[in-house]
């Protein structure tokens, strides 16, 4: 999977609550009220993930009596927990007492109507869920089932069903999700390996053989009904990787397909139809399927065509015979037609599609694909960003806005102008530029997590020195890599942050699509019978090319061919975990 930068590639309110492998403890408060003016309330506090000293919480607040225009909810805590960061509410603290305001948009609420807001938060000690709430200065009493939050996940969270014939505006929100057999006993075979062996991980459908099973392997309905054993009476989401269009990931080598450029039929009839097929047995109704549609290729027809510097006559090749768009399209409008599954298109990262001259035409083409071959835009329930990329959730010791000695970040060798310095704030403007397309106005966003988190010894802790633009970036920047456009087996990654539900306002999950431990691609050319080249982009001594700005490519030695087992990078990963391990 290749990336590039300048003309780079690759890299609402959405009431959800849930930990995506499940869920930590819960509080829920009913009253009951007389009177035609009555005001009641249900408050459901829920800790959706939590790990040494920190932790993230989500709150659904239900109206039971008259409808309010606004609402106020106030707790207190019993430790020392305080509010660092919040999302769709205004949220205040004063000692122990916090109180959340609703925000211009979230404020009305019906008879029976709810909302939720979400916030992380510090904490020392235990960290037990409040006894007690007021909405709007009435108290809702009633009962309260505080349990000690776990801190590793359980296995059996509950669940907010979607609404009786219609999907889930979220489908993360309280589902557990599968856990791949295959990725999880290799994870746990590792040293350390075992602390994130339970972890939801991609599964991968790169080629047509995939769908039976590779090599002995499981095969998709093998997964499936391993995921209708883990999902027991609760909701349950299994994520697929739809992965094999023509002439696949055209700027790259390693990441190429089995499919030539011409071949969409067989893209269509022997990959699409028979995965179709499957998803539509009603043997699995009950699962939640979310797909990450076809990663590496719309953008590649706006960066890595004729009159761009990256320009690659493989891009040409496919953004003239129009091939990624109608298989994009066909896929969309097949799997989308199913009432259980969920998809959500690759949107490249911000190291990729973070300029100007690129960010506005990739949302116009996705919109375009997401039209072709009979697709909808209400075929796409949401979008995926960082997929199998190295980019930062969030860099905070700079702001694209900062400047030093009146230059501009933007103007900083690193950022080179990019109007983004993070995935989590590419991800929420991408999602208001599409939504300003057509796109759903609840479109979720999911962004990967899976080795982005850049902790261990090299992780800055403070704000580089303010010297010149560079010092200061680069001093700060979590992100290690030589360039924003090196994407394969990067030295110094970690794990990012686990999976999750509903983390920020607009985004369903945080998630790990690609599984930590699999290779981005082979660091010496390895003959092989699955289309898979040799990508210079993985060789550590490769000097660079125009995608990268001539740098060093910063890949890892000895690595083996894309999707297999990379046991030197898996431990770097566990060692460079952030949050740690």
């Amino acid at each position: 999977m290749s990336r590039t930068t300048r003309t780079p590639r690759r890299t609402a309110l959405l009431a959800a609550l849930g930990l995506i492998t499940a869920t930590g403890a819960t509080a829920t408060v009913l009253t009951t009220t007389a009177g035609a003016a009555a005001a009641g309330c249900k408050v459901e506090y829920q800790i959706t993930n939590q790990w040494n000293t920190g932790f993230g919480a989500n709150v659904v607040v239900t109206n039971t009596g008259d409808p309010v225009a606004s609402w106020t909810l106030e707790w207190s805590y019993g430790g020392d927990q305080k509010v660092t960061q919040g999302w769709n509410a205004t949220i205040t603290q004063s000692g122990a007492a916090v109180t959340a305001k609703s925000l211009s948009y979230n404020g009305t609420l019906a008879t029976g109507g709810s909302t939720s807001f979400g916030f992380n938060g510090s904490y020392s000690g235990t960290n037990a869920v409040p006894a007690g709430f007021r909405l709007n200065g009435v108290t809702c009493n009633g009962t309260t089932e505080p349990t000690t939050p776990p801190t590793t996940p359980p296995t059996t969270p509950p669940t907010t069903p979607p609404p009786s014939g219609g999907k889930a505006d979220n489908p993360y929100a309280g589902a557990k999700v599968y856990v791949n057999p295959e990725w999880s006993a290799k994870a746990a075979a590792e040293p350390g390996g075992n602390r994130v062996a339970n972890q939801p991980t991609g599964v991968w459908l790169d080629r047509t053989a995939a769908i039976a099973g590779v090599n002995g392997g499981m095969g998709l309905r093998d997964h499936l009904d391993a995921a209708l054993a883990q999902k027991g009476s609760g909701e349950l989401v299994v994520q697929l990787v739809i992965y094999n269009l023509p002439g696949r990931d055209c700027a790259a080598l390693a990441s190429n397909g089995e499919l030539g450029p011409t071949e969409i039929d067989k893209y269509k009839t022997q990959y699409i139809d028979p995965i179709a097929a499957i998803l539509a047995d009603s043997t699995y109704a009950g699962l939640r399927i979310v797909t990450t549609v076809e990663i590496d290729s719309l953008p590649n027809l706006v960066t890595n065509v004729s009159g761009r510097p990256t320009a690659t006559p493989n891009c040409d090749v496919m953004k003239s015979n129009g091939n990624y768009i109608k298989g994009v399209g066909y896929a969309l409008n097949k799997l989308g037609s199913l009432a259980n599954v969920y998809n959500y298109v690759d949107a490249g990262h911000h190291g990729w599609l973070g300029w100007d001259d690129n960010f506005g035409p990739s949302a116009e083409l996705f919109r375009t694909a997401a039209t072709a071959e009979g697709s909808t835009l209400a075929d796409v329930h949401g979008f995926i960003v960082n997929t199998a990329n190295y980019s930062a959730l969030k860099e905070d010791h700079f702001t694209i806005d900062d400047s030093v000695n009146g230059v501009s970040v933007r103007q900083s060798k690193w950022v080179d102008w990019n109007r983004y310095t993070d995935e989590l704030s590419y991800a929420q403007a991408m999602r208001t530029k599409l939504v300003s397309l057509g796109f759903d106005q609840n479109l979720g966003m999911l962004i990967d997590t899976s080795r982005n988190g850049w902790g261990g010894t090299a992780r800055p802790t403070a704000p580089g020195a303010r010297t010149t633009v560079d010092t200061y970036v680069n001093g700060g920047r979590y992100d290690r890599r030589i360039h924003l456009g090196n994407w394969c087996n990067q030295s110094g990654a970690g794990l990012g942050e686990r999976p999750q539900a509903a983390p920020a306002a607009g985004i369903d999950a945080y998630v790990w699509i690609k599984p930590p431990g699999e290779s981005d691609g082979a660091s010496k050319e390895i003959p092989n019978n699955e289309g898979k080249g040799f990508d210079r982009m993985c060789d550590p001594t490769y000097t660079g090319n125009a995608r990268n700005g001539n740098s060093m490519s910063g890949a890892l030695p000895d690595a083996p061919l894309s999707g297999q087992w990379f046991s030197a990078q898996f431990q770097e990963l566990l060692k460079n975990a952030h949050p740690a391990l």
